[in-house]
């Protein structure tokens, strides 16, 4: 009969047009996580010093690494999901470059939300300190104290996370831009449901 293939053809059409609701948690929450981490990595970096601040100053990058620690797990659920699940496809409005384009970006995002993290769990490790997880546990260092890595990997902390600013800018923009000038499922398809 053609009502179960319709049936199906339909159920198929909504599960590739918005992402799973697993899959929008954990974007979401994501989001939230790496947004208040890069705030407070900035705010730690740039507005306090332990001859000023004292203990406060390390207090908050405290605070700093129990968040962002959390992201290198988030990241690996989401990827885990994200290829044993349907996605949304780009609209058929964009063009072939633009798709492209969008696929450098998340695969660009993915890369800087992995990288931030792990460099800064090697800077911590590296001058001394643990890589705490939401003050439960501590990541087990794979290096000791080293300046010599400390070198490395704190400017290259500092770089990665301009450049995963910059990313995340890029990425609202061009959610908003999808939703308010183009008007496709882009966004929506990220903070809504289909209906049955």
């Amino acid at each position: 009969s053609i009502k179960p293939i319709r049936k199906r053809i339909h159920v198929y059409f909504l599960m590739t047009t918005y992402y799973t609701r697993t899959a929008q948690i954990i974007h979401w929450l994501m989001a939230i996580i790496f947004i208040l981490a890069w705030i407070v990595g900035f705010y730690s970096g740039n507005f306090l010093s332990y001859e000023v601040d004292g203990s406060f100053k390390g207090d908050v990058i405290t605070f700093h690494k129990n968040i962002a620690t959390t992201i290198i797990f988030l990241v690996v659920v989401r990827i885990f999901w994200r290829y044993t699940h349907p996605t949304p496809q780009l609209p058929e409005t964009m063009s072939p470059s633009m798709k492209k384009l969008a696929h450098a970006g998340h695969l660009a995002l993915y890369f800087v939300l992995l990288a931030l993290p792990i460099t800064g769990c090697l800077y911590s490790w590296s001058v001394g300190y643990p890589a705490p997880v939401l003050y439960l546990f501590d990541l087990p260092a794979l290096i000791g104290e080293n300046p010599a890595v400390t070198a490395i990997v704190k400017p290259l902390h500092i770089w990665i996370s301009w450049a995963a600013g910059l990313l995340l800018v890029g990425h609202i923009l061009a959610a908003l831009k999808h939703h308010f000038i183009d008007k496709d499922n882009v966004l929506n398809s990220m903070t809504k449901q289909p209906k049955d």
